[in-house]
Protein backbone atom coordinates (compact mmCIF):
# COMPACT_ATOMS: atom_id res chain seq x y z
CA UNK A 1 0.00 0.00 0.00
CA UNK A 2 0.92 3.68 -0.72
CA UNK A 3 2.98 5.34 2.36
CA UNK A 4 0.29 7.99 4.10
CA UNK A 5 2.53 10.41 5.58
CA UNK A 6 3.24 9.91 9.34
CA UNK A 7 1.70 12.56 11.07
CA UNK A 8 -1.20 12.16 9.66
CA UNK A 9 -1.70 8.61 10.15
CA UNK A 10 -0.20 8.02 13.41
CA UNK A 11 -1.30 11.43 15.07
CA UNK A 12 -4.08 12.43 13.19
CA UNK A 13 -4.01 16.10 13.08
CA UNK A 14 -1.95 16.36 15.98
CA UNK A 15 1.40 18.09 14.10
CA UNK A 16 4.95 17.77 14.77
CA UNK A 17 6.69 16.25 18.18
CA UNK A 18 9.60 17.46 19.22
CA UNK A 19 12.25 15.57 21.33
CA UNK A 20 16.20 16.61 21.83
CA UNK A 21 17.75 14.72 19.09
CA UNK A 22 21.07 13.68 17.55
CA UNK A 23 22.32 11.96 14.72
CA UNK A 24 20.04 8.82 13.09
CA UNK A 25 21.61 5.49 13.80
CA UNK A 26 19.28 3.10 12.51
CA UNK A 27 18.48 -0.37 13.99
CA UNK A 28 18.08 -4.26 13.22
CA UNK A 29 15.12 -5.77 14.10
CA UNK A 30 16.56 -8.68 13.93
CA UNK A 31 16.60 -11.04 17.13
CA UNK A 32 19.69 -10.81 19.53
CA UNK A 33 21.98 -14.13 19.54
CA UNK A 34 23.37 -13.62 22.86
CA UNK A 35 23.12 -16.88 24.35
CA UNK A 36 22.52 -15.78 28.36
CA UNK A 37 19.34 -14.39 27.47
CA UNK A 38 16.27 -14.59 29.76
CA UNK A 39 12.74 -15.51 29.08
CA UNK A 40 11.81 -11.80 29.02
CA UNK A 41 14.71 -10.66 26.78
CA UNK A 42 13.86 -13.63 24.59
CA UNK A 43 10.56 -12.63 24.44
CA UNK A 44 11.25 -9.14 23.50
CA UNK A 45 13.69 -10.75 20.91
CA UNK A 46 11.29 -13.02 19.36
CA UNK A 47 8.43 -10.09 18.91
CA UNK A 48 11.12 -7.87 17.14
CA UNK A 49 11.90 -10.64 14.87
CA UNK A 50 7.69 -11.54 14.07
CA UNK A 51 6.43 -8.04 13.75
CA UNK A 52 9.93 -6.10 12.61
CA UNK A 53 9.57 -3.90 15.60
CA UNK A 54 12.93 -2.25 16.78
CA UNK A 55 13.71 -4.64 20.04
CA UNK A 56 15.62 -1.27 21.57
CA UNK A 57 12.28 0.65 20.94
CA UNK A 58 9.83 -2.35 22.68
CA UNK A 59 12.15 -2.62 25.31
CA UNK A 60 12.38 1.73 25.89
CA UNK A 61 8.19 1.64 25.50
CA UNK A 62 7.58 -1.44 27.89
CA UNK A 63 10.01 -0.13 30.49
CA UNK A 64 8.58 4.02 29.94
CA UNK A 65 5.25 2.01 31.01
CA UNK A 66 5.78 -0.70 33.87
CA UNK A 67 9.89 -0.35 34.24
CA UNK A 68 9.13 -4.25 32.95
CA UNK A 69 6.97 -5.09 35.31
CA UNK A 70 3.70 -7.22 34.62
CA UNK A 71 2.19 -6.52 38.00
CA UNK A 72 0.89 -9.96 38.47
CA UNK A 73 -1.75 -9.04 35.83
CA UNK A 74 -3.68 -5.91 37.96
CA UNK A 75 -4.79 -3.36 35.87
CA UNK A 76 -3.52 -0.19 36.42
CA UNK A 77 -5.33 2.96 36.55
CA UNK A 78 -6.19 3.66 33.20
CA UNK A 79 -6.60 -0.42 32.93
CA UNK A 80 -3.77 -1.13 30.91
CA UNK A 81 -1.97 -5.12 31.21
CA UNK A 82 1.49 -6.05 31.58
CA UNK A 83 4.84 -5.09 30.73
CA UNK A 84 3.84 -3.24 27.28
CA UNK A 85 0.59 -1.81 28.97
CA UNK A 86 -1.85 -2.82 27.30
CA UNK A 87 -5.48 -1.18 27.77
CA UNK A 88 -9.03 -1.79 28.13
CA UNK A 89 -11.11 1.21 28.81
CA UNK A 90 -13.67 2.82 26.69
CA UNK A 91 -11.88 4.76 24.70
CA UNK A 92 -8.59 2.83 23.89
CA UNK A 93 -8.71 -0.97 23.36
CA UNK A 94 -4.89 -1.83 22.38
CA UNK A 95 -5.38 -4.98 24.54
CA UNK A 96 -8.14 -6.30 22.17
CA UNK A 97 -6.43 -4.88 19.42
CA UNK A 98 -3.18 -7.09 20.26
CA UNK A 99 -5.93 -10.31 20.66
CA UNK A 100 -7.27 -10.16 17.40
CA UNK A 101 -3.43 -9.55 16.02
CA UNK A 102 -2.19 -12.49 18.28
CA UNK A 103 -4.87 -15.04 18.05
CA UNK A 104 -4.07 -15.03 22.07
CA UNK A 105 -6.77 -14.38 24.39
CA UNK A 106 -7.11 -11.40 26.12
CA UNK A 107 -6.46 -13.56 29.74
CA UNK A 108 -3.43 -14.60 28.31
CA UNK A 109 -2.29 -11.19 27.15
CA UNK A 110 -3.34 -9.73 30.83
CA UNK A 111 -1.00 -12.08 32.44
CA UNK A 112 1.56 -13.87 30.28
CA UNK A 113 4.64 -11.74 29.61
CA UNK A 114 6.03 -13.25 26.52
CA UNK A 115 2.39 -12.80 24.98
CA UNK A 116 1.91 -9.15 26.79
CA UNK A 117 5.20 -8.06 24.68
CA UNK A 118 4.29 -9.78 21.56
CA UNK A 119 1.09 -8.14 21.95
CA UNK A 120 2.81 -4.22 22.10
CA UNK A 121 4.73 -5.46 18.93
CA UNK A 122 1.63 -6.63 17.09
CA UNK A 123 0.35 -3.28 17.93
CA UNK A 124 2.94 -1.06 17.26
CA UNK A 125 3.14 -3.39 13.71
CA UNK A 126 -0.02 -2.79 12.72
CA UNK A 127 0.10 1.06 13.21
CA UNK A 128 3.33 1.33 10.93
CA UNK A 129 1.41 -1.35 8.32
CA UNK A 130 -1.06 1.68 8.47
CA UNK A 131 1.77 4.56 7.76
CA UNK A 132 2.68 2.57 4.83
CA UNK A 133 6.14 2.03 6.31
CA UNK A 134 8.42 -0.17 4.34
CA UNK A 135 10.92 -2.96 5.94
CA UNK A 136 13.74 -0.66 5.33
CA UNK A 137 12.07 1.96 7.48
CA UNK A 138 10.58 -0.29 9.95
CA UNK A 139 14.47 -1.00 11.14
CA UNK A 140 15.06 2.83 11.80
CA UNK A 141 14.18 3.65 15.11
CA UNK A 142 13.55 6.70 14.61
CA UNK A 143 10.76 6.52 12.45
CA UNK A 144 8.40 5.14 15.04
CA UNK A 145 7.72 8.48 17.23
CA UNK A 146 4.60 9.59 16.12
CA UNK A 147 3.61 5.78 16.53
CA UNK A 148 4.23 5.51 20.13
CA UNK A 149 1.88 8.83 20.56
CA UNK A 150 -0.98 6.32 18.94
CA UNK A 151 0.31 3.74 20.71
CA UNK A 152 -0.54 5.59 24.11
CA UNK A 153 -3.99 6.68 23.40
CA UNK A 154 -2.84 10.15 23.10
CA UNK A 155 -5.20 12.68 21.50
CA UNK A 156 -3.99 15.89 23.04
CA UNK A 157 -0.60 17.04 21.13
CA UNK A 158 1.09 18.41 24.53
CA UNK A 159 0.69 14.86 26.06
CA UNK A 160 1.88 13.06 23.23
CA UNK A 161 4.94 14.63 22.65
CA UNK A 162 5.29 13.98 26.69
CA UNK A 163 4.32 10.12 25.85
CA UNK A 164 7.15 9.80 22.82
CA UNK A 165 9.47 11.85 24.19
CA UNK A 166 9.93 9.67 27.46
CA UNK A 167 10.51 6.45 25.37
CA UNK A 168 12.76 8.06 23.26
CA UNK A 169 15.32 9.42 26.24
CA UNK A 170 14.71 6.47 28.11
CA UNK A 171 16.53 4.71 24.18
CA UNK A 172 18.87 7.78 24.38
CA UNK A 173 20.29 7.76 28.15
CA UNK A 174 20.17 3.61 28.24
CA UNK A 175 18.07 1.57 30.68
CA UNK A 176 19.19 -1.30 33.18
CA UNK A 177 16.38 -3.02 34.66
CA UNK A 178 15.34 -5.87 36.57
CA UNK A 179 12.02 -7.95 34.55
CA UNK A 180 10.14 -11.08 35.46
CA UNK A 181 11.95 -13.63 38.01
CA UNK A 182 14.90 -11.00 38.70
CA UNK A 183 15.65 -11.19 34.93
CA UNK A 184 19.16 -8.24 33.86
CA UNK A 185 17.95 -6.68 30.99
CA UNK A 186 20.21 -3.74 29.44
CA UNK A 187 19.54 -1.31 26.50
CA UNK A 188 22.27 0.41 25.87
CA UNK A 189 22.30 4.64 25.59
CA UNK A 190 22.10 5.24 21.81
CA UNK A 191 21.88 8.28 19.78
CA UNK A 192 18.42 9.45 18.48
CA UNK A 193 17.18 11.82 15.91
CA UNK A 194 13.49 10.97 15.80
CA UNK A 195 11.23 11.71 12.38
CA UNK A 196 8.69 13.74 14.14
CA UNK A 197 6.70 13.34 11.37
CA UNK A 198 6.22 17.29 9.90
CA UNK A 199 8.38 19.11 7.61
CA UNK A 200 9.49 22.78 9.63
CA UNK A 201 6.30 22.97 11.58
CA UNK A 202 7.76 21.86 15.07
CA UNK A 203 4.93 21.69 18.34
CA UNK A 204 4.73 23.87 20.70
CA UNK A 205 5.56 22.30 24.17
CA UNK A 206 2.81 22.31 27.48
CA UNK A 207 2.05 25.70 28.59
CA UNK A 208 3.24 27.11 31.74
CA UNK A 209 1.18 26.27 35.05
CA UNK A 210 -0.89 28.55 36.25
CA UNK A 211 -0.07 27.90 39.78
CA UNK A 212 3.80 26.65 39.81
CA UNK A 213 5.53 28.21 37.74
CA UNK A 214 7.72 25.15 37.07
CA UNK A 215 5.07 23.19 35.77
CA UNK A 216 3.64 22.79 32.96
CA UNK A 217 -0.10 22.93 32.31
CA UNK A 218 -1.95 20.48 30.53
CA UNK A 219 -5.31 21.02 31.66
CA UNK A 220 -8.11 17.37 32.69
CA UNK A 221 -11.12 17.20 31.21
CA UNK A 222 -14.08 19.38 32.81
CA UNK A 223 -15.86 15.66 33.27
CA UNK A 224 -13.39 15.27 35.58
CA UNK A 225 -13.02 18.11 38.47
CA UNK A 226 -15.24 20.43 39.45
CA UNK A 227 -14.79 24.33 39.80
CA UNK A 228 -14.59 25.97 42.76
CA UNK A 229 -14.02 24.68 46.15
CA UNK A 230 -16.42 24.14 49.53
CA UNK A 231 -13.82 24.03 52.22
CA UNK A 232 -10.38 25.83 52.56
CA UNK A 233 -7.30 24.91 51.17
CA UNK A 234 -5.64 22.83 54.16
CA UNK A 235 -3.52 19.53 53.62
CA UNK A 236 -2.00 18.19 50.88
CA UNK A 237 -2.47 14.58 49.54
CA UNK A 238 0.16 12.52 48.20
CA UNK A 239 -0.65 9.79 45.74
CA UNK A 240 1.22 6.81 43.27
CA UNK A 241 -0.15 6.71 39.72
CA UNK A 242 -0.39 3.39 39.06
CA UNK A 243 0.78 3.78 35.53
CA UNK A 244 3.04 5.88 33.73
CA UNK A 245 3.25 9.73 33.51
CA UNK A 246 2.29 10.75 30.32
CA UNK A 247 -0.43 8.02 30.57
CA UNK A 248 -1.66 9.34 33.72
CA UNK A 249 -2.07 12.62 32.18
CA UNK A 250 -4.03 10.89 29.24
CA UNK A 251 -6.06 9.22 31.63
CA UNK A 252 -7.60 12.66 33.65
CA UNK A 253 -8.32 14.13 29.71
CA UNK A 254 -10.26 11.46 29.53
CA UNK A 255 -13.66 12.00 30.50
CA UNK A 256 -14.74 8.68 31.38
CA UNK A 257 -12.35 8.56 34.19
CA UNK A 258 -14.10 11.10 36.41
CA UNK A 259 -10.78 11.70 38.55
CA UNK A 260 -7.91 13.22 38.24
CA UNK A 261 -5.07 15.23 40.49
CA UNK A 262 -3.39 18.79 40.97
CA UNK A 263 -0.32 17.73 40.07
CA UNK A 264 1.05 14.42 38.20
CA UNK A 265 5.07 14.46 38.79
CA UNK A 266 7.52 11.96 36.65
CA UNK A 267 10.21 9.19 38.23
CA UNK A 268 13.30 10.07 35.98
CA UNK A 269 13.75 13.45 36.29
CA UNK A 270 10.73 15.11 38.88
CA UNK A 271 9.16 17.00 35.90
CA UNK A 272 5.63 18.18 37.12
CA UNK A 273 2.56 18.75 34.88
CA UNK A 274 -0.76 20.71 36.42
CA UNK A 275 -3.78 19.83 35.39
CA UNK A 276 -6.61 21.07 37.90
CA UNK A 277 -6.21 24.81 39.08
CA UNK A 278 -5.74 24.65 42.87
CA UNK A 279 -9.13 26.80 43.49
CA UNK A 280 -10.82 24.16 41.57
CA UNK A 281 -11.72 20.88 43.34
CA UNK A 282 -9.57 17.62 42.04
CA UNK A 283 -11.22 14.02 42.27
CA UNK A 284 -8.52 12.24 44.28
CA UNK A 285 -9.22 11.46 47.94
CA UNK A 286 -13.39 11.45 48.13
CA UNK A 287 -13.43 12.99 51.61
CA UNK A 288 -10.27 15.00 50.74
CA UNK A 289 -11.50 16.46 47.64
CA UNK A 290 -12.64 19.84 49.36
CA UNK A 291 -9.62 20.60 51.49
CA UNK A 292 -6.58 18.90 49.69
CA UNK A 293 -4.32 19.65 46.91
CA UNK A 294 -3.48 16.37 44.72
CA UNK A 295 -0.28 15.34 43.91
CA UNK A 296 0.00 12.09 41.95
CA UNK A 297 3.84 10.50 41.36
CA UNK A 298 4.82 8.26 38.37
CA UNK A 299 4.77 4.94 39.54
CA UNK A 300 3.37 1.51 41.27
CA UNK A 301 3.42 0.89 44.96
CA UNK A 302 5.03 -1.87 45.25
CA UNK A 303 7.91 -1.19 43.02
CA UNK A 304 10.23 1.10 44.81
CA UNK A 305 12.44 2.00 41.77
CA UNK A 306 10.09 4.68 40.76
CA UNK A 307 10.47 6.93 43.93
CA UNK A 308 13.57 8.49 42.55
CA UNK A 309 15.31 11.30 44.23
CA UNK A 310 14.69 13.47 41.53
CA UNK A 311 10.92 12.78 42.27
CA UNK A 312 11.54 13.57 45.66
CA UNK A 313 13.16 16.41 45.49
CA UNK A 314 10.49 18.31 42.65
CA UNK A 315 7.38 16.69 44.87
CA UNK A 316 8.96 18.23 48.11
CA UNK A 317 9.84 21.76 46.22
CA UNK A 318 5.95 22.03 44.97
CA UNK A 319 4.71 21.01 48.49
CA UNK A 320 6.57 23.43 50.40
CA UNK A 321 5.62 25.84 48.00
CA UNK A 322 1.66 24.79 48.49
CA UNK A 323 1.83 25.20 52.44
CA UNK A 324 3.67 28.37 51.77
CA UNK A 325 0.86 29.93 50.17
CA UNK A 326 -1.80 29.04 52.32
CA UNK A 327 -0.51 28.64 55.47
CA UNK A 328 -0.20 24.61 55.38
CA UNK A 329 1.85 23.05 58.84
CA UNK A 330 4.37 21.40 57.29
CA UNK A 331 4.00 18.17 59.12
CA UNK A 332 2.50 14.84 59.05
CA UNK A 333 -0.99 15.71 60.00
CA UNK A 334 -1.43 18.18 57.17
CA UNK A 335 1.01 16.90 54.12
CA UNK A 336 -0.98 13.15 54.30
CA UNK A 337 -1.09 10.02 51.90
CA UNK A 338 -4.17 8.96 50.01
CA UNK A 339 -4.40 6.24 52.36
CA UNK A 340 -4.65 8.26 55.36
CA UNK A 341 -7.68 10.57 54.05
CA UNK A 342 -11.19 9.04 56.16
CA UNK A 343 -13.35 7.38 53.80
CA UNK A 344 -10.87 5.95 51.40
CA UNK A 345 -10.10 2.21 50.18
CA UNK A 346 -5.95 2.61 48.39
CA UNK A 347 -3.02 1.82 50.19
CA UNK A 348 -0.57 4.27 48.34
CA UNK A 349 1.61 5.93 48.80
CA UNK A 350 2.65 2.39 50.20
CA UNK A 351 5.35 1.65 52.37
CA UNK A 352 8.12 2.01 49.65
CA UNK A 353 7.62 5.71 50.19
CA UNK A 354 9.92 7.66 51.97
CA UNK A 355 7.98 10.11 54.30
CA UNK A 356 10.86 10.69 56.59
CA UNK A 357 13.04 12.03 53.64
CA UNK A 358 10.48 13.38 52.16
CA UNK A 359 9.40 15.94 55.05
CA UNK A 360 13.10 16.94 55.51
CA UNK A 361 13.16 17.56 51.92
CA UNK A 362 9.81 19.61 52.55
CA UNK A 363 11.37 20.99 55.48
CA UNK A 364 8.89 20.34 58.13
CA UNK A 365 8.38 18.27 60.79
CA UNK A 366 7.52 13.94 60.40
CA UNK A 367 5.15 14.31 63.24
CA UNK A 368 2.30 16.60 64.49
CA UNK A 369 -1.41 16.15 64.51
CA UNK A 370 -2.89 12.73 65.97
CA UNK A 371 -1.53 9.66 64.37
CA UNK A 372 -3.29 7.99 61.87
CA UNK A 373 -4.45 4.00 63.22
CA UNK A 374 -7.18 3.30 60.82
CA UNK A 375 -6.36 2.02 57.37
CA UNK A 376 -8.00 -0.33 55.32
CA UNK A 377 -5.36 -2.47 54.72
CA UNK A 378 -2.43 -3.37 57.41
CA UNK A 379 0.71 -4.08 55.09
CA UNK A 380 3.69 -6.61 57.03
CA UNK A 381 6.54 -4.06 58.33
CA UNK A 382 10.19 -4.87 59.02
CA UNK A 383 13.16 -2.85 59.09
CA UNK A 384 13.21 -0.57 56.42
CA UNK A 385 9.99 -0.19 56.09
CA UNK A 386 8.44 3.89 56.19
CA UNK A 387 5.36 5.21 56.53
CA UNK A 388 2.23 6.25 58.00
CA UNK A 389 1.69 2.44 59.01
CA UNK A 390 4.91 2.23 60.72
CA UNK A 391 4.28 5.33 62.66
CA UNK A 392 0.99 3.72 63.81
CA UNK A 393 3.08 0.46 65.24
CA UNK A 394 5.57 2.72 66.65
CA UNK A 395 2.63 4.72 68.49
CA UNK A 396 0.74 1.42 69.48
CA UNK A 397 3.74 0.03 70.97
CA UNK A 398 4.90 3.05 72.68
CA UNK A 399 1.13 3.18 74.19
CA UNK A 400 1.79 -0.49 75.76
CA UNK A 401 4.73 0.56 77.35
CA UNK A 402 7.34 -1.33 74.75
CA UNK A 403 10.00 1.69 73.78
CA UNK A 404 9.98 1.95 70.18
CA UNK A 405 11.29 5.75 70.36
CA UNK A 406 9.90 8.94 68.27
CA UNK A 407 6.86 8.18 66.00
CA UNK A 408 8.64 8.97 63.31
CA UNK A 409 7.41 6.28 60.79
CA UNK A 410 10.59 4.60 60.04
CA UNK A 411 11.06 1.05 60.62
CA UNK A 412 14.24 0.91 62.51
CA UNK A 413 16.70 -1.10 65.57
CA UNK A 414 14.61 0.44 68.14
CA UNK A 415 11.55 -0.24 66.61
CA UNK A 416 12.25 -3.66 65.81
CA UNK A 417 13.08 -4.44 69.17
CA UNK A 418 10.22 -3.07 70.41
CA UNK A 419 8.55 -5.44 68.13
CA UNK A 420 9.97 -8.51 69.31
CA UNK A 421 9.59 -7.84 73.04
CA UNK A 422 6.11 -7.24 72.52
CA UNK A 423 5.74 -10.62 70.40
CA UNK A 424 7.05 -12.28 73.50
CA UNK A 425 5.15 -10.90 75.76
CA UNK A 426 1.71 -11.99 74.11
CA UNK A 427 3.24 -15.91 73.07
CA UNK A 428 3.43 -14.83 69.27
CA UNK A 429 6.81 -15.67 67.26
CA UNK A 430 9.50 -13.58 67.92
CA UNK A 431 10.63 -12.31 64.87
CA UNK A 432 10.46 -8.41 64.89
CA UNK A 433 7.98 -8.67 62.00
CA UNK A 434 4.45 -6.96 62.14
CA UNK A 435 2.72 -9.71 60.09
CA UNK A 436 -1.29 -9.96 60.73
CA UNK A 437 -0.92 -11.82 64.26
CA UNK A 438 1.05 -8.78 65.70
CA UNK A 439 -0.89 -6.35 63.68
CA UNK A 440 -4.06 -7.84 65.42
CA UNK A 441 -2.77 -8.18 69.12
CA UNK A 442 -1.14 -4.71 68.66
CA UNK A 443 -4.73 -2.93 67.26
CA UNK A 444 -7.02 -4.72 70.47
CA UNK A 445 -4.60 -4.12 73.13
CA UNK A 446 -6.29 -2.18 75.84
CA UNK A 447 -9.57 -2.79 78.12
CA UNK A 448 -12.14 -5.04 76.94
CA UNK A 449 -15.43 -3.82 77.37
CA UNK A 450 -18.37 -5.91 76.88
CA UNK A 451 -19.62 -5.07 72.79
CA UNK A 452 -22.62 -5.60 70.52
CA UNK A 453 -24.56 -4.13 67.80
CA UNK A 454 -25.67 -0.94 68.91
CA UNK A 455 -22.36 0.24 70.92
CA UNK A 456 -20.22 3.08 69.99
CA UNK A 457 -16.97 5.01 70.73
CA UNK A 458 -13.09 3.88 70.97
CA UNK A 459 -13.22 0.36 72.20
CA UNK A 460 -14.98 -0.47 68.76
CA UNK A 461 -12.88 1.68 66.78
CA UNK A 462 -10.12 -0.72 68.36
CA UNK A 463 -12.38 -4.00 67.65
CA UNK A 464 -12.65 -2.65 64.11
CA UNK A 465 -9.01 -2.14 62.79
CA UNK A 466 -8.12 -5.57 64.92
CA UNK A 467 -11.01 -7.17 62.83
CA UNK A 468 -9.83 -5.82 59.14
CA UNK A 469 -5.97 -7.25 60.51
CA UNK A 470 -7.15 -10.46 61.11
CA UNK A 471 -10.03 -11.23 58.65
CA UNK A 472 -7.58 -9.19 55.64
CA UNK A 473 -10.31 -7.23 54.48
CA UNK A 474 -11.73 -3.68 55.42
CA UNK A 475 -13.88 -3.37 58.70
CA UNK A 476 -14.83 0.61 58.56
CA UNK A 477 -13.18 2.13 62.02
CA UNK A 478 -16.39 4.32 62.44
CA UNK A 479 -16.84 3.53 65.99
CA UNK A 480 -20.13 1.98 65.49
CA UNK A 481 -21.19 -1.51 65.71
CA UNK A 482 -23.50 -1.88 62.98
CA UNK A 483 -24.71 -4.82 60.74
CA UNK A 484 -21.04 -4.98 58.93
CA UNK A 485 -18.94 -5.06 62.12
CA UNK A 486 -21.84 -7.55 63.83
CA UNK A 487 -21.03 -10.40 60.83
CA UNK A 488 -17.43 -9.18 61.35
CA UNK A 489 -17.57 -10.69 64.46
CA UNK A 490 -19.21 -13.56 63.49
CA UNK A 491 -16.97 -14.66 60.92
CA UNK A 492 -13.63 -13.78 63.13
CA UNK A 493 -15.11 -16.03 65.77
CA UNK A 494 -16.43 -19.12 63.28
CA UNK A 495 -13.03 -19.07 61.57
CA UNK A 496 -11.27 -19.03 65.02
CA UNK A 497 -13.92 -21.96 66.43
CA UNK A 498 -14.76 -19.72 69.00
CA UNK A 499 -18.51 -19.31 70.17
CA UNK A 500 -20.42 -17.58 67.24
CA UNK A 501 -23.06 -15.20 68.49
CA UNK A 502 -21.88 -11.77 67.25
CA UNK A 503 -20.69 -10.35 70.40
CA UNK A 504 -17.28 -9.51 71.81
CA UNK A 505 -16.96 -11.08 75.28
CA UNK A 506 -14.11 -12.27 77.06
CA UNK A 507 -13.05 -14.93 74.83
CA UNK A 508 -13.13 -12.86 71.31
CA UNK A 509 -11.15 -9.97 72.71
CA UNK A 510 -8.78 -13.08 74.25
CA UNK A 511 -8.50 -14.24 70.59
CA UNK A 512 -7.48 -10.99 69.29
CA UNK A 513 -5.24 -9.73 71.80
CA UNK A 514 -3.54 -12.95 71.72
CA UNK A 515 -3.28 -12.74 67.47
CA UNK A 516 -5.13 -15.26 66.76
Amino acid sequence: MPRVPLARAALAGLGTLAVVAAAVQPVSAAPRTDRSEGPVGHAFSSAAAEYGVPRDLLIALGYSETHLDGHHGLPSQAGGYGVMHLVSNPDQHTLELASRLTGDTVRELRTDTAANIRGGAAVLRSYADHAGLSRAERRDTDTWYPLLARYGGVTDPATARLYADTVYTFLAKGVTARAEGDEKLTLPARRVAPERGGHGSALAPAAQSPDYPSALWVPANAANYAVGRTAAISKVVIHVTEGSYAGTISWFQNPSAQVSAHYVVRSSDGQITQMVREKDTAWHARSGNASGVGIEHEGYVNDPSWFTDAMYRSSAALTASICARYGIPKDRAHIVGHSEVPGNDHTDPGPNWNWTYYMQLVGGSTGGGEVQLSFPSYDTLRSGSTGAQVSAAQSLLNAQGFDAGTVDGSFGTRTASAVTAFQKARGLGADGVVGARTWTALLSAGTTPALSQGSTGAAVQRLQRALTAALGRTVTADGDFGPGTQQAVRDYQTSRSLGVDGQVGPATWGALQAGR
